[in-house]
């Protein structure tokens, strides 16, 4: 399985939150609550989708369902990322 390192892909969700939101979130650490950042549930759909275009993942809505913190999101999409073929190789 081909992973981000955690810094990055906390990196990549911070941008996209600020830019969805319209909101500062460059202080989000990983223990952050996702309740305690004003992104509604319309927002956090708006963010997921994507950090899934950008990540090529597919994060299904109902496992969205409860998550409570930032880090439980960043678990959730790391588990989604698969290692893409690179030029006809194909994975072990």
């Amino acid at each position: 399985m081909n992973t981000l390192e955690r810094p990055k892909l906390i990196q990549i969700f911070r941008e996209l939150a600020s830019e969805i939101a319209e909101k500062d979130f460059s202080h989000i650490q990983e223990d952050s609550a996702i309740k305690d950042l004003g992104i509604d549930s319309l927002a956090m759909l708006e963010l997921v989708g994507s950090m899934e275009r950008l990540l090529r993942v597919r994060v299904p809505d109902d496992q969205l369902v409860g998550l409570e913190t930032v880090k439980q999101l960043l678990e959730l999409v790391e588990g989604r990322i698969v290692q893409q073929p690179v030029h006809g190789m194909s994975t072990p």
